[in-house]
């Protein structure tokens, strides 16, 4: 098995707690990008020393999924790249599967695995091939075929966390490229807790604002202005009401979730850069 035909990207913020589960289920002799969105010089020290196969690139600000992701793309000289989320693992062999898969299709853009999350059952796919077609998929684990992208590039830098994949999916659809899932690929995904939990309300506030403007903004760019804003207008009017109601009833919490949710949609309807970062 020749692994130098793949790297792994891993984009990482504050994830000492979850990040070395993903490690070690990755064989050593593979080469791995964490590109760590942060100047933390002992985390990337650490990991470097504890991980031989492992290159820590230090961003010195927070870039977000997409442009974190494009950073660590940029630096691949294989054939192929699995983007890997710090809270997945994967199982015995599969980066065998990964590049037998990959060997075999030849033609194609991106292959995940299957099953997409853990509640997902694969019986789900049970009429299916053990690896068919799909227009999208899940963004913790993608393994990217790199000559497939020439032409398009990869994530959308716009978007700074959720439905940069989608989006991603969509144009290479449009150039009718191909996308596929894996049945016999096993990659685990904890799943929204890819960094430290002291830092989980901060974090729960930046989903909010960044899930409402990225909805927004992937509206507009694939359906147009009116109609996204057509889309939206249901969540934005829950927003503005709880926001007020929770505001009233002194649970201010709530009121700075869905306050955050209002600033995310209000910021992306004037057209404004996806600014927000956790106040860390």
């Amino acid at each position: 098995m020749s692994y130098d035909k793949i790297t792994i990207v891993i984009n990482t913020f504050n994830s000492d707690d979850k990040i070395h589960q993903c490690l070690g289920s990755i064989d050593s002799k593979i080469k791995i990008l964490v590109i760590e969105n942060s100047n933390n010089l002992s985390f990337k020290k650490g990991l470097e020393k504890k991980y031989s196969n492992v290159n820590c690139i230090l961003t010195g600000r927070n870039l977000g999924y997409a442009k974190g992701n494009n950073l660590g793309l940029s630096k691949v000289k294989s054939d192929y790249a699995l983007i890997l989320n710090p809270d997945a693992y994967l199982e015995n062999n599969c980066i065998e599967r990964l590049i037998y898969s990959a060997e075999n299709l030849k033609d194609f853009a991106i292959l995940g695995p299957a099953k997409q999350d853990e509640y997902s059952d694969i019986d789900n796919y049970k009429d299916k091939e053990d690896i068919f077609q799909t227009d999208s998929l899940k963004g913790f684990a993608m393994l990217f075929n790199i000559s497939q992208f020439k032409e398009i590039g990869y994530f959308d830098e716009n978007f700074f966390i959720y439905l940069e994949e989608i989006d991603l999916c969509k144009r290479l659809k449009e150039k009718n490229k191909k996308i596929y899932l894996d049945k016999k690929l096993i990659i685990h995904h904890i799943g929204g807790s890819s960094h430290n939990k002291i830092i989980n309300f901060e974090m729960e506030l930046s989903r909010n604002w960044h899930w409402m403007w990225s909805t927004f903004y992937f509206n507009k760019k694939h359906y147009g202005y009116m109609n996204s804003l057509y889309k939206i207008s249901g969540k934005f009017l829950s927003s503005l009401i709880k926001t007020i109601f929770y505001f009233l009833v002194f649970k201010k919490s709530k009121q700075k979730i869905y306050q955050h949710r209002l600033s995310g949609l209000f910021n992306s309807i004037i057209g404004r850069e996806s600014w927000y970062r956790p106040n860390l």
